[in-house]
């Protein structure tokens, strides 16, 4: 049950803000970053509900969790990355905090609230966030201008397992289990027979470090995942460094250059996904030193190569682990858990200590916090999205929802770019409202879900899709996923189109003071 907010027992005054940014994961401190460079006259804060920086690159604790995006281009546009491709938890989370100590950013975090409604007023043309201070279970509350939803898009604290697995036994097992998302950093898995259920990007993860000290590792798979090898390093930005180029060029050259092979990658995936299929096959044979080395049943996917996420597979882990001897891999399903482990519909009995489900994520839309508009409550699946950031019916708000095949944090600077370019405007015409809103030549438009099946499916989206706003068939209403088309696209956008509605402040109105701002941390 939603806890609401109580002015009479609140202990806080109400704090305003010119914009709140919800959420200090990759997401927010990228937008801060934006909102004080590009619009310096806006007040801010960042509202987080850990009592750290960092969303998923804190959450996720599993033994060798890592970016399966390179750096140079999920590290931000005004920060140069400087290790290797691939990095580590920790070291994200370090470059994140330089981030946040350059610019002064921690000043404006409250961490440790928790979000528990978000309502908008027309009247008042303000947005008045509930939050509940974890401190001391007080509730305060925020006003803000415009809402910048940093938050991600699924549940950091309740991870997706089959509903199904209760019913074929899981509570019989009689060793450990853990969802990766719930990992103990401090948990002793060394010698033990381990199995993990799942082979997207956190099973690629986690099965070559778990194979450096378990007794055996077990990966059973309903369907397989496409990898990538490659070597964890950027020849183009070692070479740089040796003829002593700066740090910030070779940031903008190798991010350029990465961008430019990851464009003619996507296209050759949808035109010649089978072609792209064996060199990929090459790349394992090259890393495992194996040329025969067998790809059917196991390393042979079901869908196209261009409807999921390419998972990298640095130095070709994954498969030396298992021509070393160190990971078996499954394909099958489970029909029941035993005391013992599982076994599968074919009757394969696998046995473990530890199994670990890396099944994936629950969706979570605007993490699940209630909002409502004008005292009504909105259904995301009711709104249609503009170009996936903002959306019909809910004003002086946007949503950061990045890229699937490209990294996500390419889509977090070009969308600070374009809310930034859109605070300003408003701030410079007085303006203290912008909807989005279906044009007359969008009449009878089809609305259809967020994204096509066949174009991008991976399990948690489809199991969400209907709590997605949906989209039209035409691309300014859509999230179309290539960045490399909005990245042309986004700095057209014109301001002034009639898909903007602009509310004027009123005659006397007067923006509101800024309120205290206390850093919580």
């Amino acid at each position: 049950m939603t806890q609401m907010f109580d002015p009479a027992t609140a202990n806080n005054a109400t704090t305003h803000v010119d914009v709140l940014i919800v959420g200090a994961g990759i997401s927010g401190i990228g937008s801060a970053y934006h909102l004080q460079d590009q619009s310096p006259w806006a007040s801010y804060a960042i509202l987080e509900m850990k009592d750290t920086f960092g969303g998923t690159w804190e959450t996720h604790k599993y033994p060798g969790v890592r970016s399966d995006s390179d750096l140079y281009t999920f590290g931000y546009r005004f920060k140069p990355w400087v290790g290797a491709p691939i990095a580590s938890a920790q070291a994200i989370l370090d470059y994140m905090g330089e981030v946040i100590e350059e610019n002064g950013i921690g000043e404006h975090i409250h961490y440790g609230h928790r979000i528990v409604n978000c309502a908008f007023s027309r009247e008042t043309n303000l947005w008045t966030v509930e939050a509940e201070r974890l401190a001391d279970g007080a509730m305060v509350a925020f006003t803000c201008n415009f809402l910048w939803m940093c938050q991600g898009y699924y549940d950091h604290e309740k991870p997706y397992i089959p509903e199904d697995w209760a019913e074929r036994g899981l509570d019989d097992f009689k060793g450990d289990f853990v969802h990766a998302q719930k990992w103990d950093p401090d948990y002793d898995y060394s010698g033990k027979r381990v199995l993990v259920i799942g082979s997207g990007a956190t099973a690629a993860t986690v099965v070559p470090e778990l194979a450096k000290t378990a007794g055996h590792v077990t990966m059973l798979q309903r369907s397989p995942t496409y990898f990538f090898c490659s070597e964890n390093k950027n020849e183009l930005a070692d070479r740089l460094r040796e003829v002593g180029i700066d740090e910030p060029t070779i940031h903008r050259v190798v991010r350029q250059q990465i961008m430019f092979d990851q464009d003619v990658m996507t296209k050759r995936c949808i035109e010649e996904p089978d072609a792209v299929f064996e060199e990929l096959k090459e790349l394992v044979r090259a890393f495992t030193g194996k040329p025969d080395f067998e790809f059917e049943p196991h390393f042979t996917p079901r869908y196209r190569v261009w409807q999921q996420r390419l998972a990298f597979c640095p130095e070709g882990d994954v498969f030396r682990a298992a021509v070393a001897g160190q990971l078996s891999v499954v394909t099958d399903t489970i029909d029941r858990f035993t005391p013992e482990g599982v076994v599968t519909a074919s009757g394969e009995v696998i046995e473990a200590d530890l199994i670990i489900a890396a099944t994936g994520f629950r969706l979570s839309v605007m993490g699940d916090i209630p909002f409502e508009v004008d005292g009504a409550p909105v259904n995301w699946n009711d709104t249609v999205t503009y170009r996936g950031m903002m959306f019909t019916g809910v004003p002086n708000m946007a949503w950061v929802m990045g890229y699937f095949r490209a990294s996500w944090t390419l889509r977090v600077d070009m969308m600070g770019d374009f809310v930034c370019r859109l605070l300003n405007r408003m701030h410079a015409n007085g303006t203290a409202r912008v909807e989005v809103a279906l044009r007359p030549e969008d009449e009878g438009m089809e609305l259809l879900p967020w994204i096509e099946r066949d174009n991008f499916n991976p399990g948690y989206l489809m199991r969400g899709l209907d709590q997605m706003p949906r989209r039209g068939d035409k691309p300014e209403w859509r999230h179309n996923q290539d960045y490399w088309a909005e990245r042309e696209e986004f700095p057209a956008i014109n301001l002034d189109g009639s898909e903007f509605v602009y509310t004027a402040r009123a005659q006397g109105d007067v923006s509101r003071p800024q309120g205290e701002l206390e850093a919580q941390s």
